[in-house]
């Protein structure tokens, strides 16, 4: 049974003002101070660390998340972002929080996002639920080959989610709804050099006008048919730079990245065609995510994209999983002189 208090819920009268700016402080920049050797403390009662690539995941064991503290989470925060994805098995005191619990993790990495359209808890709203069964199908994916869509979450936001927390509380019983990853930084370093140059001075607008109009359609999972605050387009680089590791990363997506400014429509269609295609297929820069039972998956929304696989035996099958948002800064052009206005 899914637990009554984190089931998906749309009010139509849910209405919220327009996003507001705040100054954002990356917890991981209090852990990159620390030496080297207390950097990574957190793992200190871990049984497995195990890196599921060479370039992206780490799967642990044996660490509770709900005994972390603050800087136990700045450490958490620094890791995820080295590593793109952490993977925390056995998790099942953190599945069993409140909502106030786990909006007290999502503010220690920052602001928590209110989804534009998805279903939350009737008092949690800062909860996104991810909630799919036979009665709600997601009509996008049926006229689709594949039901993979990379995206990273929100990124039509003028400050994008940042260090990200999700889990499923039911999965199907015949396997399947993994979730692939990819590193963006990874993906940006398998270009060639004079292409990244390039890609370094373009801009790409990120929107959230086709979430709003699939909601309104019932088109989206779950049929809510809401819009909870009126959508936005932002600008944002395509290649961004990390606060505090310094790292660059592509960011667009298949999902909310809509062209390239100051290009012709035929050749922003062409170069974002080719990155979209570069992150679906670089499978040296991926990893895809198992959910074994009581499971909790962190990573870098700023540095990562991922897909959710439909492969169910039965399409009828659910699958029940909540997602914690928490906002970062504005992207961080890696061209300073680059203008995002």
């Amino acid at each position: 049974m899914a637990p009554p208090h984190l089931l998906p819920t749309f009010n139509k009268s849910e209405f919220y003002p327009p996003l507001e700016r705040f100054e954002y402080t990356d917890p991981a920049a209090r852990a990159i101070t620390l030496p080297d050797s207390e950097q990574r403390a957190f793992l200190k009662n871990a049984t497995r660390v195990r890196n599921l690539t060479p370039g992206i995941g780490t799967e642990i064991v044996g660490v509770d998340l709900t005994s972390l503290d603050g800087p136990a989470r700045d450490q958490l925060a620094l890791e995820a972002t080295r590593r793109g994805v952490l993977v925390f098995r056995d998790q099942p005191k953190f599945l069993a929080q409140t909502g106030d619990q786990f909006r007290e993790w999502g503010n220690h990495f920052g602001r928590l996002h209110i989804h534009l359209t998805s279903g939350h808890p009737p008092s949690i709203p800062e909860l996104h639920i991810v909630y799919r069964d036979a009665s709600t199908v997601n009509l996008a994916h049926l006229s689709r080959i594949s039901s993979t869509f990379w995206h990273s979450d929100a990124s039509y936001e003028l400050q994008p989610p940042g260090i990200t927390t999700f889990f499923l509380l039911a999965q199907p019983s015949s396997g399947g709804g993994d979730t692939l990853f990819v590193s963006q930084v990874l993906a940006l370093k398998k270009l060639s050099p004079p292409f990244v140059v390039f890609l370094r001075t373009l801009r790409a607008v990120h929107s959230g006008m086709l979430h709003a109009h699939n909601s309104r359609a019932g088109r989206r999972s779950g049929g809510g048919k809401v819009v909870r605050r009126d959508p936005v387009e932002h600008i944002h680089p395509v290649v961004r730079k990390h606060p505090v590791t310094g790292e660059e990363a592509l960011f667009v997506n298949q999902q909310f990245t809509t062209h390239i400014v100051g290009l012709k429509r035929e050749e922003s269609e062409t170069i974002l065609g080719f990155l979209f295609n570069h992150i679906a297929h670089v499978a040296d820069a991926q990893v895809r995510v198992n959910w074994e039972p009581n499971t909790v998956v962190v990573w870098d929304n700023r540095m990562t994209s991922h897909t959710a696989i439909a492969d169910f035996a039965e399409p009828s099958e659910r699958r029940h999983g909540a997602r914690i948002t928490p906002q970062a800064e504005r992207p961080i052009s890696a061209l300073e002189s680059l203008e995002l206005s």
